[in-house]
């Protein structure tokens, strides 16, 4: 996500650095390319034009061209505009998580078009709320008119491990609703969440459905689901149900697909409620809570460093990890050690995931590419590293012509993808050694090509 906009800013931003002093013709040419730069990310102009005007107040003010940095001060003016405009009014804690203080069981009402990924977010913040919070959750599904929504959102709910409300047919929304109020309560469930159905437009009976469901359960969350990837319709469907049915927040979907990311800088400035969450992807764990300082962070190129850390303190093994540094520390690093890094690469949502929480990784991106990394090649790998005996994954060298013929056979794979995985291996281990010799400050220095002579590998 932001993908075209952190290029375009990080851009204006070096060309700004290497001009050292600034006079007020340079700030104003930087702010005229971040004004064309939001607009073509698909931010709404009233949004742009707020925006450019608060932080063209500031930024060419004595204090910042005068300062012994200037640059650094217009990028962080910038930065914490961006930041007030993905925070709106509230403050930065008021503004974050899902509010669920109130009388168990609290309903949670899910709106939006069909296909814009309503259940599966269901599913999503279900698993969340049980995992993270330790809340008893009831699935429901108000589809009527789609019975495949109903048996999909019963299939992930067994997925996950959290109940979903049986369906009796002929029964209408309102009656399924209030029925999953008092089977909740019944249950001692903490949270009953309600998937309502959806449309492929907006149209006068899905708004009247939402309505009604609103008024007899009266849930203490009304959460639109929007496709990021839609842009400037996700806005103007929030706007549609904000005046019609009511939202007390928004759930982006499809972070992962939307370069520009212009819907997330317009809603929550339009529309004037809070984005809760962002799906990052399409497996039901793949659903990130929206920091509002982060993610302005992201947008700049600084990386989020700190989601990076959770993520890894939520996949992570304490005592595998420790296991694994020592034995990096003593130069050794077997296939045992590769197995272990490609599930945890998974966990964390992929390779590409992870890097875009690296602070400057925009700058590296042509790197990337060439890199040629493919995700979904890590489970292969895992099958291959399965099909080894343990004598072979602790050494490779013991991996002749026969050995790859009869892994590649037990892993449904190809002596060809066998071949390219004892090579990534290899690379890996090279690597390690040389960030070894290199240090924190030589990879900052020569980046990916100074871990590999020959430059970064291919797959």
């Amino acid at each position: 996500m932001f993908d075209t906009l952190t290029t375009r800013l990080g851009d204006v931003f070096d060309r700004l650095r290497r001009r050292g002093v600034l006079s007020e013709g340079d700030v104003a040419a930087a702010l005229r390319e971040i004004r064309v730069a939001l607009l073509e990310a698909d931010v709404a102009l009233p949004v742009v034009r707020d925006f450019m005007a608060a932080v063209r107040e500031e930024a060419v003010g004595e204090n910042v061209l005068r300062s012994v940095t200037p640059a650094q001060m217009v990028v962080k003016i910038v930065h914490d505009h961006l930041a007030a405009i993905l925070r709106g009014a509230e403050s930065e804690a008021n503004a974050e998580g899902l509010d669920l203080n109130a009388v168990p069981p609290v309903a949670v009402l899910l709106l939006g078009l069909q296909g814009s990924g309503k259940t599966t977010t269901a599913a999503k913040l279900a698993k969340r709320l049980k995992e993270r919070e330790r809340k008893k959750v009831l699935l429901v599904s108000l589809d009527v008119q789609r019975p495949a929504a109903q048996q999909q959102l019963a299939v992930l709910g067994r997925q996950i491990g959290v109940p979903f409300l049986a369906v009796r047919p002929g029964e209408k929304p309102v009656e399924i609703a209030r029925r999953a109020l008092a089977s909740g309560k019944s249950e001692g469930c903490d949270v009953v969440l309600l998937d309502t159905a959806g449309r492929l437009h907006v149209n006068e009976e899905m708004m009247l459905e939402a309505a009604a469901v609103r008024a007899a359960v009266n849930p203490h969350q009304s959460l639109l689901v929007a496709d990021a990837m839609t842009g400037q319709d996700a806005v103007n469907l929030a706007k549609a149900f904000s005046e019609r049915v009511g939202l007390s927040g928004i759930i982006l979907t499809r972070v992962d697909g939307d370069a520009r990311g212009g819907a997330a800088l317009s809603l929550r400035a339009i529309t004037g409620k809070p984005i809760v969450f962002m799906g990052t992807g399409e497996r039901v764990d793949a659903l990130e809570p929206f920091h509002a300082e982060r993610i302005a962070g992201r947008i700049l190129g600084m990386g989020d460093v700190v989601s990076l850390v959770e993520k890894a303190a939520e996949t992570v093994e304490r005592e595998d990890a420790e296991k694994l540094t020592r034995k990096l520390e003593s130069g050794r690093f077997d296939l045992d050690d590769l197995s272990s890094q490609l599930r945890q690469l998974r966990r964390m949502g992929g390779m590409g995931n992870m890097l875009s929480l690296l602070p400057g990784v925009g700058k590296i991106k042509k790197q990337l590419s060439e890199a040629n990394i493919d995700e979904k090649i890590l489970k292969r790998q895992e099958a291959i590293i399965s099909s080894m005996t343990g004598a072979e994954r602790k050494n490779p060298k013991l991996l002749n012509g026969s050995r790859r013929r009869r892994i590649a056979a037990g892993s449904g794979t190809s002596v060809p993808e066998v071949n390219r995985l004892m090579k990534q291996y290899q690379d890996m281990a090279q690597m390690m050694k040389q960030m070894k010799k290199l240090g924190p400050k030589g990879f900052a220095r020569h980046g990916l090509p100074g871990l590999f002579p020959g430059g970064a590998p291919r797959h």
